[in-house]
């Protein structure tokens, strides 16, 4: 095929089917006979906190795909398909994670080899940073983001045969909740609730959640940040509220720590976690369970977080995270020795977040299955 003087990088991802490319900064490319290009710059945008950039959210990897395959179902044999970027690092990191996203899930490979194809002729992708107002070292790199999609993915934490879009779309913006499911029928994670006493703008009444919360089988609340509104009001509806304060933009005190845990160890229901913005201390607790129960690695469990939740775990949070990393997978696995006498029995869901299926069905069943593969050394990606 005849490449555009425009294009800067090219590199082929299917062969003779899909290709990825880069462009000079403003440029668009102009579909020919034998090639259709596509660009998901302008339309799959990260709504950015302070100097975050990525990864993109989930919403955003599910219509990436959708509008893949659409593509490669009706230009098959036709024409190749060429998904273009710009030179701009934000956006180039982003169109690499989302083609990444693809290969991981509908061409089954691995997260490394989902990135080989682009990473040729010297490339290279910026790492996405925390939701800090300056340039940060707390990074994830693009295949921390596509080893958290690959494990998420088999233990069953969402499945994109069965999800619902409008769904997550709806709550995950401000007017519709600001709250968003990391692991289906356990944790959710919302933006503080504040009664109606305070003016605050942005801000929810708790009772705004309560219909949806039952609806979802959300059992217990738990409260990381000062008190806002009555806790009653989530008690009196039948689901029990917790207070586990801890200071805003810290790290949680292992009394913290062993409580949360405890409590999302015997709950049989969801739970569903908040601080002010659900972003930072949330993140930290529910990373903890991520990383004990699913054997995520600390940057596993801040790439699958920050996809579904952009914005989760900020600075010295993510170094809390990997100082833990060991001691939380040792636990997991005692934590597994001691209930199932077996320490690769994971939990994997027979439904995914934003399931639509599920919703025709009164209980989320839980299965078991050997891990896939063998524990990553701690502290190492």
């Amino acid at each position: 095929m005849t490449q555009s003087p425009d294009i800067l990088f090219f590199a082929e991802y299917i062969k003779n089917v899909l290709y990825f490319a880069t462009v000079k900064t403003g440029k668009s490319l102009k579909n020919t006979n034998s090639t259709l290009y596509f660009s998901i710059d302008d339309e799959l945008v990260y709504e950015n906190y302070y100097s975050d950039f990525g990864p993109l959210n989930l919403g955003c990897v599910f219509k990436y795909c959708k509008i893949l395959n659409k593509k490669l179902n009706q230009y098959l044999n036709k024409q190749v398909i060429v998904h273009y970027t710009t030179v701009d690092a934000k956006k180039k990191a982003n169109s690499a994670f989302l083609l990444g996203c693809y290969g991981v899930l509908y061409l089954s490979l691995t997260p490394k080899d989902a990135l080989k194809p682009i990473l040729v002729q010297g490339q290279s992708y910026r790492p996405f940073q925390d939701a800090t107002q300056s340039k940060s070292s707390n990074t994830i790199s693009l295949i921390d983001c596509l080893q958290a999609i690959k494990k998420a993915s088999d233990h069953g934490l969402f499945n994109f045969k069965d999800f619902n879009y409008e769904e997550y779309d709806r709550f995950d913006r401000i007017q519709g909740g600001d709250l968003n499911w990391i692991v289906p029928g356990k944790f959710l994670a919302f933006i503080g609730p504040v009664s109606l006493d305070y003016s605050v703008s942005l801000y929810h009444p708790p009772e705004l959640y309560i219909d949806y919360f039952i609806e979802n089988n959300v059992q217990i609340v738990i409260r990381l940040n000062k008190r806002l509104y009555d806790g009653n009001v989530f008690n009196n509806a039948g689901i029990v509220h917790y207070d586990l304060f801890f200071p805003d933009g810290s790290c949680p005190p292992r009394h913290i720590l062993q409580k949360f845990l405890q409590i999302a160890e015997s709950s049989e229901g969801a739970i569903a976690v908040h601080c002010k913005a659900g972003l930072g201390r949330t993140g930290s607790l529910i990373g903890s369970y991520l990383m004990k129960h699913y054997r995520m690695t600390a940057r596993e469990a801040i790439g699958w977080m920050r996809i579904c939740r952009p914005g989760s775990v900020i600075g010295h949070q993510q170094d809390w995270l990997e100082q833990l990393e060991a001691w939380l997978i040792k636990q997991g696995n005692l934590y597994r020795k001691r209930t199932y006498n077996d320490t690769e029995k994971f939990p994997i869901h027979r439904f995914g977040v934003y399931s639509i299926v599920e919703k025709t069905m009164k209980h989320r069943p839980v299965m078991f299955h050997k891990s896939p593969s063998p524990p990553p050394p701690a502290n190492k990606v």
